[in-house]
């Protein structure tokens, strides 16, 4: 549930909380057009100590150098977005993925989608069963629609492409998110308790009953809000029970039994996590932070859990508010899903944040609910902010290692900056946050210019 409308309407006030809804001032400035031409183009560093030091410790995408010092060892690597819908966001973490696939023996890409909903990519990725196109246009819906662009598809067409020619070593796609569970993860709990627990097969689809979808995703997820909270604290109840009662139950002997144990309880605790996140109170703002503290902290077990199960190093993708180590909304995320793992995986978590300059993303419009999602475009940043001192560094986009800069560059980077924090809808009302960009990531990449995403 991605809270991009706070408030926009009761049953929409904690579906908009599954994504960062933070903007940032100066809403009058948005246009329905592509980034703005003739803005003046910064100058060369000169003699300024911070951005020469800054340009010296920049590096260019093609060097990937300095990515692979920043990854080192880590077992997940958070890539972050300041916007949800920027091309240039979604080819970098792309392009990112591919080569730690093939450098650096990575594995799996990790999404902000319904673990359900990656049970699915994954299965196209990796046997080409079911049509992809299809799978994106069903399953990204609601908040999720953000995710059905042209990019995302490049990149699942690639790791189809790497697996048909690499069987020995195999890509995958996890979602490790919560808005909605699908019929797909139902089957393969009742199925498993068929097979190996019969006698409480009724038991299990009595207490699916109420929460197994019949629609789709956007129908079920603003349908179940719209029930009174009583009812959706029953229908969570019924589902961690099916939860429960699974885990209480011993694997079996033979050959597998225990693996496939453990991932049927994984899928009926990704059904439970679904139904405990719905029954928080999304009328009040205590209640929407405590679903977004749940949240979080799921998508961080969730992607520790497939970690520590397959052995695999991932690439994790997430909006910068998610990624980071520290919250930039305190009041509406009181702790982020980067600070969970980094608690849940030492140093072998790594956060690497992203900021732009100016240009245009797609985004619901605040002033017309209900709407399509349209483009937005915004200017360069003002004097003080922390992209209009980054786009003086250099002309083209750049990765930064923020544990490796001059005095004059990590005494500018120690202070607090505002930055870009655009959600699923724009425009924002209230002051952009500000953030010490070496406390939030380990790492950042910053684009100039960024462009709205490819939506399909």
């Amino acid at each position: 549930m991605k809270l991009s409308l706070l408030g926009r309407l009761p049953v929409v006030g904690l579906l908009a909380a599954l994504c960062l809804t933070a903007a940032v001032p100066g809403a009058a400035a948005a246009v329905r057009a592509a980034p703005g031409t003739g803005d003046a183009r910064p100058g060369p560093p000169g003699s300024d100590p911070v951005l020469r030091e800054l340009a010296r410790s920049a590096s260019p995408p093609a060097d990937t150098r300095a990515l692979d010092r920043l990854v080192g060892r880590a077992e997940v690597v958070g890539v972050g977005e300041a916007t949800h819908s920027s091309g240039e966001f979604f080819t970098a973490k792309h392009r990112i993925f591919e080569h730690l696939v093939e450098k650096s023996g990575f594995t799996t890409f990790a999404l902000e989608a319904n673990w359900s909903t990656g049970l699915l990519v994954d299965r196209w990725v990796t046997t080409g069963e079911g049509d992809i196109e299809r799978i994106m246009r069903d399953e990204f819906q609601e908040s999720y629609r953000l995710w059905n662009t042209e990019e995302y598809l490049d990149l699942f067409r690639w790791m189809r492409r790497h697996n048909a020619e690499h069987p020995e070593r195999q890509v995958r796609f996890m979602g490790n998110d919560l808005g909605y569970a699908g019929p797909n993860l139902f089957d393969a709990v009742t199925a498993y308790v068929g097979r190996h627990h019969p006698g409480l097969l009724p038991r299990f689809r009595e207490l699916y009953r109420g929460s197994r979808p019949t629609g789709g995703v956007e129908a079920w997820m603003t349908g179940h809000l719209r029930k009174p909270l009583a009812e959706r604290r029953r229908m969570s109840e019924e589902v961690n029970e099916a939860l429960a009662l699974l885990e209480r139950q011993k694997p079996g002997t033979r050959a597998g039994a225990r693996e496939d144990h453990l991932w049927a309880v994984q899928h009926a605790r990704a059904i439970a996590q679904v139904g405990t996140e719905f029954a928080h109170d999304a009328s009040t703002p205590e209640g929407v932070a405590a679903a977004m503290l749940y949240r979080d902290r799921t998508m961080a077990e969730n992607t520790a859990w497939w970690q520590r199960r397959t052995g695999h190093r991932m690439v994790l993708s997430a909006h910068n508010g998610h990624v980071a180590y520290e919250t930039l909304k305190p009041d509406q995320y009181p702790r982020t899903q980067g600070a969970f793992l980094r608690g849940l995986l030492g140093p072998g978590y790594v956060a690497i944040g992203a900021s732009f300059g100016r240009g245009s993303f797609n985004a619901h419009d605040t002033a017309a609910p209900g709407e399509p999602l349209r483009v937005f475009g915004v200017g360069p940043q003002a004097p003080g902010s922390a992209a209009h001192t980054l786009d003086r560094v250099a002309d083209g986009p750049y990765l930064l290692d923020l544990r490796r800069t001059g005095p004059a560059a990590r005494a500018w980077l120690a202070e607090p900056r505002e930055v870009r924090h655009i959600g699923t809808a724009y425009p924002w009302p209230g002051t952009a946050p500000s953030v010490r960009l070496p406390g939030a990531y380990d790492g950042l990449i910053h684009f100039p210019v960024v462009t709205a995403a490819r939506l399909r």
